[in-house]
C-alpha cells in the first residue's frame, strides 16, 4: 500500500459542536446520524452491515485498521454505513490473510470518514446530548457552509430506510430440498443470518421488504424469518401488515432486531427512538424462561415500548437487558412466533445466542 498523505478533515454535530482531525477514505462530503460501537474487533462487519445505513460510526475502540479488510467477513455486498469517525487509523495491516488495506477499502466504496479524533471526548459527549444528525467533510472546511449541508440531513425518527437497502429481487438460498422452507422477508439483512438458517439445512427464499404476504404465502414456506434493518419501524406499515398475516397464517415465525419491532407492531405495541442505541458486542441479557444470561451482539436505535409490553395480553415478554431492563424478546401468546431485539448470529461477536436459530427450526418441525 503507498502511505497516503494527511489531509484536514471536519466533523460537525448537530448541535454546533466542531472536531477537526485528518481526512480517511473518500475525499468528500457526507453525513447522517451519528453512532457508537463499542466492540473491540469486527469493524469490516459492522461497516457491512445494512442496519447501518443512513449512519455514520464512531469506533470507540482506538486502533482501526490494523488487520486490513477480507471479503469473506463481509455481512453484505459492500459498506453501507454513511461515514466513519475513528480515533488512531493504521495504514499498515498485520494480518497475512488480508485482502486489502482499510484505507484502500474505504476508498473504494466511497465511504468518507475522518481519524485522529478524540473518540473517547466524542462518544461522552453524544452519549449525554444523545442521538444527533453530524456531517464530516474533507472538501468544505468552513464550519457555516458546512451547517448548510448539515441541514439538508433528515432525522432518523420517521425515516423509512429498509425498501432502499433490501434485495429487489427475490432470489433462492439453501439446499432445494431443505428440511425446512423458511421465507424470509429482507428488511436489510445480514449475511450471516442467512448462513445461519442454511448451515442448519434450511431451503430459502428470500424477498424485499415491500413484498406482500400473499405472495410469500404462495410459496409454500414452513415458516417465516422478519429480518434485521435501519430506519424508524413505525414508518414502515407495508412490513407491519404482511407481518400481521404471517401471525394470522399461524405458522412459525421469528424476526430479529427491526423483525422484533415489527413483530411488536403488528401485535398493537409502540415502538420508540431511543436516547442513544445498543451498539456493541458485550450486553448482557436474561433469558427469562430459562433463567441463564447471555453476552449479545446488538445493534439498534429504536426499542419496544417496556410499559406498553408489560400490559399486552397478547405477548409475553422472554428476555430483558441487564443494563437498563429494555425488552429484549418476547413471544406470542397463542402463536410459534417469537422475536428478540439482540442479533444472535452475531458477527461479530459471542455465540451464546445461536440456540435461537434451533428452536426456531424445531417448532418449524413440530409444525
Amino acid at each position: 500500500m503507498k502511505f497516503y498523505t494527511k489531509h484536514p478533515a471536519i466533523l460537525l454535530l448537530q448541535d454546533g459542536t466542531v472536531f477537526h482531525g485528518s481526512s480517511i477514505g473518500k475525499k468528500g462530503t457526507h453525513g447522517g446520524e451519528i453512532c457508537f460501537n463499542t466492540g473491540m474487533t469486527g469493524y469490516q462487519e459492522i461497516y457491512t452491515d445494512p442496519s447501518y445505513f443512513g449512519q455514520v460510526i464512531v469506533n470507540t475502540n482506538a486502533h482501526i485498521g490494523n488487520y486490513g479488510v477480507y471479503e469473506l467477513e463481509q455481512e453484505s455486498a459492500k459498506p453501507t454505513i454513511s461515514g466513519l469517525v475513528v480515533n488512531s487509523f493504521s495504514q499498515l495491516s498485520s494480518r497475512k490473510t488480508a485482502d486489502d488495506h482499510l484505507q484502500n477499502y474505504l476508498e473504494r466504496n466511497g465511504i468518507v470518514g475522518i481519524g485522529d479524533i478524540d473518540t473517547r471526548q466524542l462518544v461522552r459527549h453524544i452519549r449525554n446530548k444523545g442521538a444527533m444528525n453530524c456531517i464530516i467533510s474533507s472538501e468544505v472546511l468552513e464550519v457555516e457552509e458546512l451547517k448548510k449541508e448539515l441541514d439538508k440531513i433528515p432525522d432518523m425518527k420517521g425515516l423509512e430506510l429498509s425498501s432502499q437497502i433490501s434485495t429487489t429481487d427475490e432470489y433462492p438460498l439453501g439446499r432445494e430440498e431443505g428440511a425446512c422452507k423458511v421465507a424470509v422477508l429482507d428488511l436489510g439483512i445480514k449475511k450471516s443470518i442467512l448462513t445461519n438458517l442454511t448451515e442448519r439445512g434450511c431451503s430459502l427464499r428470500v424477498f424485499p421488504a415491500k413484498t406482500p404476504f400473499a405472495i410469500m404465502e404462495a410459496w409454500g414456506a414452513d415458516g417465516y424469518f422478519i429480518s434485521n434493518g435501519p430506519g424508524d419501524p413505525a414508518a414502515m406499515p407495508y412490513a407491519v401488515e404482511a407481518v400481521g398475516k404471517m401471525l394470522e397464517a399461524d405458522k412459525p415465525v421469528f424476526g430479529i432486531c427491526l423483525g422484533h419491532q415489527i413483530l411488536a407492531l403488528a401485535n398493537g405495541i409502540p415502538t420508540y427512538k431511543m436516547h442513544n442505541g445498543h451498539r456493541g458486542l458485550n450486553h448482557p441479557v436474561k433469558n427469562l424462561q430459562s433463567g441463564k444470561s447471555e453476552i449479545t451482539s446488538q445493534n439498534h436505535g429504536f426499542a419496544v415500548d417496556a410499559s406498553a409490553i408489560q400490559k399486552s395480553e397478547k405477548v409475553e415478554v422472554t428476555h430483558k437487558n441487564l443494563n437498563d431492563n429494555t425488552i429484549e424478546g418476547f413471544s406470542v401468546r397463542g402463536k410459534k412466533a417469537f422475536s428478540v431485539q439482540y442479533h444472535p448470529e452475531s458477527s461479530p461477536g459471542p455465540h451464546d445466542s445461536r440456540y435461537l436459530f434451533d428452536q426456531f427450526i424445531n417448532l418449524m418441525k413440530d409444525n
